[in-house]
């Protein structure tokens, strides 16, 4: 009842947008069709690939999912515009002649979307090193350095540059190890396996360990797992592994709804003690256990405003740093991304964590 719910809801205000797109184009009606046009056919590009993805070619399939996917984000922008507008025409602020066969307020809306998609998307691409250092009577020896990402979200969208640009980052940073907080793929293997994505993410010069997240149950959690494995990561799911002189303890994602106790994975002990869960849920868990560090991902933030005062209210933390007694948390916005590259409001990042006595 909610899915039908939400497609009327959807196919409504297409609609809405489809007529209001129709209604403020100039009075040619061949611009006025090719723009329709162009928006129901990006519109439809996202079931088609959702529906067709597996039996397309890969590069078709590829397409239509970042067209579909970008064209979410825009629709949604396009969406809020017209409201304003329309709430403006009924306040007596905005003219009618705006909104009607108008050049300038088709210019001024396709400004506004072109001007802020372009932001986002050169905003998506730039990574943001964020920085963490924590003392611990734990650690003996040297310090250690551990790079952290969540989100990488690799497929159709997130490919074989990209990766390897992250990869060069990671190695940049000459770390100890290297964890991932779920969500590495993006939902279909094809595109990692037939574009050997894998081989890639070897050339991390580092241990890598990961916890699974929902995304790799959506891929299929046991072919998720062989696949991380070809490519040199270690996936923790509801297990612990000691390395570079700490314990890491990865849970399995809440898509496990019997997924084991955090006291039930690993015992306490000295060691200083890094918990992987995807999903920034009963952020207590880790607080009652004793961990000293616990690293998420997930929200993304909400990627684009306002998604990200939906998930600061959704989360006790939605992004950044946290702390419950002595444990600290980091939530990390993702270094990767769902579906269209842009970020407005909310950033891609990775996180370097240096732990020391």
């Amino acid at each position: 009842m909610r899915l039908i719910s939400f497609i009327i809801l959807l196919l409504a205000c297409l609609a809405y947008t489809g007529w209001r797109i129709w209604c403020i184009v100039p009075a040619s009606s061949v611009w006025k069709w090719a723009t329709v046009t162009v928006w129901i056919l990006c519109f439809a590009s996202i079931f088609i690939h959702y529906g067709l993805g597996d039996r397309l070619p890969l590069w078709l399939a590829a397409a239509t999912y970042e067209i579909g996917t970008s064209w979410l984000i825009a629709f949604f922008y396009v969406l809020m515009i017209f409201v304003a507008l329309d709430l403006g025409r009924l306040l007596h602020l905005v003219p009618v002649s705006f909104l009607k066969n108008s050049p300038a307020g088709a210019l001024t809306v396709a400004g506004a979307i072109t001007m802020l998609l372009l932001g986002g998307w050169i905003h998506y691409h730039h990574k943001y090193r964020e920085s963490l250092d924590i003392s611990s009577e734990k650690i003996k020896g040297s310090p250690i350095t551990v790079v952290l990402a969540s989100d990488l979200h690799i497929g159709y969208h997130n490919r074989a540059r990209e990766i390897s640009r992250w990869v060069d980052m990671i190695n940049a940073e000459n770390p100890d190890l290297v964890l991932f907080a779920g969500d590495i793929l993006d939902g279909a293997l094809r595109p990692a396996v037939e574009w050997d994505y894998a081989s890639i993410l070897r050339g991390i010069k580092a241990s890598v360990y990961a916890c699974l997240g929902n995304h790799e149950y959506i891929a299929g959690k046991d072919k998720a797992m062989a696949l991380m494995k070809e490519a040199g990561i270690r996936v923790l799911a509801d297990s612990a592994a000691v390395a570079s002189g700490i314990r890491v303890i990865g849970r399995d994602d809440r898509s496990n709804h019997s997924r084991k106790a955090l006291q039930d994975i690993a015992p306490e002990d000295s060691l200083f003690t890094i918990v992987l869960d995807h999903q920034p849920y009963h952020l207590e868990e880790a607080e009652q256990y004793g961990a000293d560090f616990q690293f998420s991902g997930h929200t993304h933030h909400g990627q684009i405003w306002p998604g990200n005062w939906l998930t600061d209210a959704m989360y006790e933390k939605a992004f950044g740093e946290h702390s419950r007694g002595a444990t600290r948390y980091y939530i990390s916005s993702g270094l990767g991304i769902w579906g269209g590259k842009f970020r407005i409001g909310t950033r891609s990042e990775y996180v370097v964590l240096r732990i020391h006595h």
